[in-house]
């Protein structure tokens, strides 16, 4: 009898525990969870690294970041302050015995400095504005930052003064600038960023640079300390010429400003060589175009011998980082959905060192992530894959493997059921070229069953999605959708020509790169005729507003901040000035029949599928107008159709947890009244 009891006792057990140990499927909460690495700067030895652990604060509803640091091997894992405002921006001293950061106070953020052998921190600063692009000095006695210098608006009345105690109206605002607002900021109030430069041990901040332009962007010291290098654009017509930035050098001590670069074009991100020879910077001359491969160039210290290093590379470069013989340069592109870090010797040879960088915008699976290199030639990076927002991973010299060590959310995933991410290509019909897209498998996939198929269509469109984590793709797996997301024409990471292939023909023949998708996963095996559905916002919005437009294939969709109407878009939007010419020839005025040729509402009429339409009602970039009018018109035609207007969301209506989370649960809502295998 004991005998008895003893075994069904440890039948019970084995169920208890194996219920315990049985994995659940990602889940909106789970978003509040998810925390990943961003910055990641290693100390000139190597020996250590400083990062911001970035997370998400349930009770306030926003993201937080603060500096974590733990040394190369993966041990002392530690906070670096007892602080817990946001830190951000955290720089190595030359010899690796400082931190510089930049920390949030109750007067705004200011410049600390942290003392590694004391493990003692202060406040340096006492600020107006927030500095930015905090770098060092090569002697390490010094600081360089950007930062805000207010100008007064233009007054065009004298209002009468009123009488004491009495509540009028606020005064209007008035702007006479090109540039005066922008999507998730707002109004920008008048000023110019301008250059500064303040002692190591703290000080008052000195401003280097003058005139009414804007100082700003990546900075670097000349050697000896005397001057500074940085981009802007100082022309008479800069408003206009928003395209253009030149490369300036700023005399430390006399304020003298020369400018390096004078083509029509880009040329930024200047980066001065250790042997003090060379400045490495990144650019283009503009042939205004819908996308053009940013390149690296190379040219001595006074603006002579200027030539491209990357001609061979056709991808678009960023992250400039000499190493230490000044033979060459670190740096990142994007290949294939892929974020990789390659060395390029001064002769323009390429040598890729590491794979799926990114992982640092949580949502939906864009480029993105940054990584930093010793003096003996470790490099710290962002690590993600579909399975893991960014790790903080290390490449050693020569090594063949990368090595995870600090992985935030084993915690989470680690008992999570994941959707399959799977790469797939396929053939556009419109002209063979090769299309390269992903599959989200729902968590335990059979398939023996039939599911849903989602299309989600990326933003930019000069953009990329890839093979990294994203939690709304998961959750829309997690919800049992098979999720198909591609990278049509006109998507980066695919060199220069077949960026461009959008220009003037937007939307074109990414429909059918998309559409090709659908047809290819059809006859795959995983997608159904009578089960499709579509969703994507922007750019992604534009889409699937177009592809309802072009066919009633789709049992429903979701249209998410799109653009419907070109013309009234161009004008009204905080980027209104440019689109002209790099998007379409002309201005909506100068060219009309173009620009409603291109704009989904011109289809609106075909339209026959229920739609549901998302936009932030603090939308700067593709204003609610534009949705409201693709609402209105299926209103007025009697389509089964919603209005999801998300109070205070900006154009990125993800930037808050739970607008992501609403973002998804209305999506899903909206699209499983329409599913046939529930």
């Amino acid at each position: 009898m004991q005998l008895k009891q003893l075994f069904l006792l440890l039948l019970l057990s084995s169920f208890f525990f194996e219920g315990q140990a049985q994995k659940q499927n990602f889940s909106y909460l789970d978003v509040y969870s998810l925390e990943y690495v961003s910055d990641p700067q290693i100390a000139p030895n190597g020996n250590w690294i400083v990062y911001r652990r970035m997370g998400f604060d349930i009770m306030k509803d926003r993201a937080k970041g603060n500096l974590w640091m733990v040394k190369s091997d993966g041990s002392q894992h530690q906070k670096l302050t007892s602080r817990e405002g946001s830190e951000s921006s955290a720089r190595w001293s030359p010899k690796g015995d400082r931190l510089a950061f930049v920390a949030s106070t109750e007067e705004g953020s200011e410049i600390y400095m942290y003392w590694v052998a004391t493990g003692k921190i202060a406040k340096i600063s006492q600020l107006p504005f927030s500095p930015s692009s905090l770098t060092w000095s090569p002697q390490g006695d010094a600081l360089a930052f950007s930062m805000n210098v207010p100008k007064a608006a233009p007054v065009i009345a004298k209002m009468p003064k009123k009488p004491k105690g009495a509540k009028w109206a606020d005064a209007p605002r008035i702007t006479d600038r090109v540039y005066h607002e922008a999507d998730g900021r707002g109004y920008i109030k008048p000023g110019f960023n301008h250059l500064f430069v303040i002692a190591a041990d703290g000080g008052a901040p000195r401003q280097i640079t003058s005139g009414e332009y804007h100082h700003r962007g990546a900075l670097s010291w000349s050697v000896n300390g005397k001057h500074i290098y940085f981009s802007g654009n100082r022309t008479e017509n800069w408003e206009y010429d928003f395209r253009n930035s030149e490369v300036y050098a700023v005399g430390v001590y006399d304020g003298v400003i020369t400018a390096l670069t004078d083509r029509n074009g880009p040329d930024r991100n200047p980066i001065v060589a250790p042997n003090g020879k060379y400045i490495a910077y990144i650019g283009f001359e503009d042939k205004v175009q819908a996308y053009q491969t940013r390149k690296l160039f190379i040219m001595n210290t006074d603006g002579s011998n200027k030539r491209v290093l990357s001609e061979k590379l056709d991808r678009s470069v960023y992250n400039l980082q000499w190493d230490a013989k000044s033979e060459g340069l670190f740096l990142g592109y994007d290949a294939n959905g892929n974020s990789k870090i390659a060395h390029m010797s001064l002769a323009g040879k390429v040598k890729q060192l590491a794979s799926n960088m990114g992982g640092t915008s949580i949502g939906r699976p864009y480029a993105g992530g940054s990584f930093s290199v010793s003096k003996n030639g470790i490099i710290a990076f962002t690590e993600s894959t579909p399975a893991h927002p960014a790790a903080l991973a290390l490449v050693q010299p020569k090594a063949k493997e990368v090595k995870i060590i600090v992985d935030l959310n084993k915690d989470v995933l680690d008992f999570k059921t994941l959707g399959k991410v799977e790469e797939v290509w396929y053939t556009s019909s419109f002209d063979q070229r090769k299309i390269q897209g992903w599959v989200v498998y729902p968590p335990n996939y059979d398939a023996s069953k039939k599911y849903p198929f989602l299309v989600e269509n990326h933003g930019g469109p000069i953009l990329n999605y890839g093979d990294r984590f994203s939690a709304e793709m998961q959750l829309y797996a997690s919800a049992g959708y098979v999720v198909f997301y591609p990278n049509p024409r006109g998507s980066t990471s695919y060199g220069e020509e077949f960026g461009n292939l959008l220009y003037n023909n937007y939307p074109g023949e990414d429909y059918n790169d998309v559409m090709d998708g659908v047809d290819y996963c059809i006859k795959k095996g995983i997608a159904y005729e009578d089960q499709l559905f579509v969703t994507g916002g922007s750019a992604g919005g534009i889409m699937s507003a177009w592809m309802i437009g072009k066919n009633n294939r789709f049992e429903a969709a979701v249209v998410a901040k799109p653009v419907m109407n070109w013309i009234s878009k161009t004008l009204v939007a905080d980027n209104y000035f440019g689109y002209a010419n790099s998007r379409y020839p002309g201005q909506p005025w100068e060219n009309f029949e173009g620009y409603w040729k291109f704009s989904p509402l011109s289809l609106v009429g075909n339209i026959e599928t229920p739609t549901m339409v998302m936009v932030g009602m603090n939308d700067l970039r593709t204003p609610p107008s534009e949705a409201k009018q693709l609402y209105h018109a299926l209103k007025l035609r009697k389509i089964e159709t919603v209005l999801v207007e998300i109070p205070g969301a900006s154009h990125g209506i993800a930037s808050r947890p739970s607008n992501l989370i609403t973002k998804i649960a209305h999506t899903v809502a909206w699209l499983d009244r329409y599913r046939t295998d529930k």
